[in-house]
């Protein structure tokens, strides 16, 4: 029963790891810059800032006290957000 819970534990725990790897990677330019050039302008921008943070944690070794990694939390949510809102407009026509 132990080692179930221990080989249940490691799973779990690479599964969070790796799917900690695959949120980190950033916003992804995936909006069709004709159909919505606005839109995939933003998220062109975002892309870039997601960037300029990652810059930012370097130079400073990460020791930006947790601010940084939230905005680019706060940037992949809006990256999602602006994907949607294509989506939605896309599905109205």
């Amino acid at each position: 029963m132990k080692s179930r819970n221990l080989v249940l534990s490691f799973l779990l725990g690479g599964a969070l790891v790796f799917g900690g790897f695959a949120l980190a990677q950033g916003p992804v330019v995936n909006i069709d810059s004709h159909r919505h050039p606005n839109l995939a302008e933003a998220q062109h921008h975002l892309q870039q800032a997601f960037g300029k943070i990652d810059e930012a944690q370097r130079e400073n070794k990460d020791e930006l006290g947790g601010h940084a990694q939230k905005a680019k939390d706060l940037i992949d949510a809006a990256d999602r957000e602006l994907k949607e809102a294509a989506e939605f407009a896309d599905h109205r026509k």
